[in-house]
């Protein structure tokens, strides 16, 4: 008896295997028809039954029917305990927080917390976005507060663009920070041409959502667009923990 349980079960497993690799190809090949160069990062089924989700590079989520028919872009709620939770939200959060903070700090330009690190935010920035400037004059405030910043290049008007230029010449400076300083200061920064990240910084931004600058990246990947006074950051910051 416990034998033919066992075949059983292994049957049914096979089965669901099958399955979802069935449901996977014809959805893979759905969306590579629609769109060719679409980032497909993972398949698998959704918390509601019959619909899978769609893992795209960045962290932005679609769903699809097993077929790959029917393909949906939009918010997938749970009513749970009185409240609607939004599941799409949590899982490309998930996805975003793991990308960056995966990401080398090396590659970052960081002003460290003073004292205990009780928590962390990355920063997309430009240093010719004046809301940049205001967010970066409260990085001593964050600090203080035990905030670690770390900052990602995003050159809003693009790679040819003067922004592009300043950012390359603050990452391939000896003092990152000291010329990112200087240059929000409006003062200019001569450096020599590296193998700097920003074109790649400025793809990742675009890829998780990004579209203008400061975007704040808390530890949790929710992403707070534009400038939010420190008063107000710090407390979301420990919120979403280190």
């Amino acid at each position: 008896m416990r034998i033919t349980r066992l075949v059983l079960a292994v049957c049914l497993g096979l089965a669901s295997t099958f399955a979802m690799a069935e449901s996977e190809q014809a959805i893979r090949k759905t969306l590579s028809a629609l769109q060719p160069d679409l980032g497909i990062e993972s398949i698998g089924k959704s918390p509601f039954e019959g619909l899978y989700e769609v893992q795209l590079k960045g962290g932005r989520i679609l769903y699809a029917s097993a077929d790959g028919q029917y393909i949906v872009q939009g918010y997938l709620y749970q009513y749970k305990d009185g409240h609607a939770v939004n599941l799409t939200e949590q899982a490309e959060n998930a996805a975003v927080a793991k990308q960056i903070n995966g990401l080398d700090k090396q590659q970052m330009v960081v002003f460290p917390a003073v004292g205990e690190t009780k928590a962390h935010i990355t920063v997309f920035t430009d240093t010719t976005c004046p809301y940049c400037q205001k967010l970066h004059a409260e990085v001593p405030k964050l600090n203080k507060q035990g905030i670690e910043v770390r900052y990602l290049a995003f050159p809003r008007q693009g790679l040819n663009s003067a922004g592009y230029k300043q950012l390359e010449a603050v990452w391939c400076s000896k003092d990152r920070a000291e010329a990112m300083e200087r240059m929000f200061e409006g003062k200019e920064i001569k450096a020599a041409s590296c193998d700097d990240p920003v074109a790649k910084q400025f793809t990742l931004g675009q890829q998780i959502g990004i579209q203008g600058t400061p975007a704040i990246i808390l530890a949790n990947g929710h992403m707070i667009p534009g400038y939010q006074p420190a008063s107000e950051l710090v407390n979301d910051a420990l919120a979403a923990g280190k």
